[in-house]
């Protein structure tokens, strides 16, 4: 009787595992992508410190 109970457990078990990857993959997905977005506004916020420090520096230098 065992080995009748396993072979109906498989089929569960298999679906069960892939309905967990499955979920798994689109929680992947949304970190991925939300990580994206923080990356972007990351680097939009440097580009924008970096492009006022080098219009500041723009300024004829004082000479000694």
């Amino acid at each position: 009787m065992p080995i009748a109970s396993k072979t109906t457990d498989q089929p569960a078990s298999a679906a069960a595992k892939k309905e967990r990857r499955a979920q798994e993959a689109a929680q992947a997905m949304r970190d991925y992508k939300a990580n994206r977005v923080a990356a972007l506004a990351k680097t939009e916020r440097l580009r924008a410190i970096r492009l006022a420090k080098e219009a500041g520096n723009a300024a004829p230098k004082k000479t000694r």
